[in-house]
């Protein structure tokens, strides 16, 4: 008897995007769309256990077992270098992590680049790679007001369309990678449940591909 493959799903709207591509994989659990305050969700015909979670704590249900898969962004496995196994690009939720700083902003060698982010791991490791001499200034939200309050010269964040910042006048100077939601597995749970989390993943990589009716 298959045993229930528990699932993390990022609260909002990628998570309804990425539910329905688990749908569309065959792994439906109707009761998840019902109007509810519920956060877990199952359906014991398909062996699966659905549930609601932070965005950002996902990786951390992945990592410690609560759930056997999950859907993360690439920002958090950036970030925070979850010891989890990285199954496939969903291709949703798609952005960029970037360098933004005022409009005419010239950067001066001779001076150590102040840098705010949210993500002092990623930053840290785009400037270390580059020989920068920084100095990071962690801040948990509104990023994008330390450059115009002189808190910082630069802010590294994730961009989507860039609106938001043209609003300020702040523009993007460097992207440094390519942002994405991912499909992460935890890596005792893709030991002894390999056979229904590849199956998953092949469903939702033939989604992702535009093949799933092949």
């Amino acid at each position: 008897m298959k045993p229930m493959l528990n699932i993390a799903l990022p609260k909002g709207r990628l998570g309804e995007k990425v539910y329905d591509m688990f749908e569309r994989a065959g792994f439906e659990c109707p009761e998840i769309k019902e109007d509810s305050r519920k956060l877990i969700f199952e359906n014991p015909e398909k062996k699966v256990r659905y549930f609601w979670v932070k965005p950002s704590d996902v990786s951390i249900y992945v990592v410690r077992g609560a759930a056997d898969i999950g859907v993360a962004g690439k920002d958090i496995l950036l970030e925070y270098e979850p010891e989890v196994y990285e199954l496939l690009d969903l291709n949703i939720g798609k952005c960029n992590m970037a360098v933004a700083a005022k409009n005419g902003f010239h950067d001066n060698p001779q001076k150590t680049l102040r840098v705010a982010t949210k993500f002092s791991n990623i930053a840290g490791n785009y400037y270390s790679s580059l020989g920068r001499d920084i100095d990071i200034i962690h801040l948990n939200g509104s990023i994008e007001i330390a450059p115009i309050l002189g808190l910082s010269d630069v802010i590294v964040d994730i961009v989507e369309t860039g609106k938001t910042l043209k609003e300020i006048n702040l523009s993007v100077i460097e992207k440094i990678v390519p942002i994405s939601a991912r499909l992460i597995a935890n890596k005792a749970s893709f030991k002894f449940k390999s056979a229904q989390i590849e199956k998953i993943t092949e469903y939702l990589n033939k989604i992702v591909k535009g093949k799933e009716n092949d």
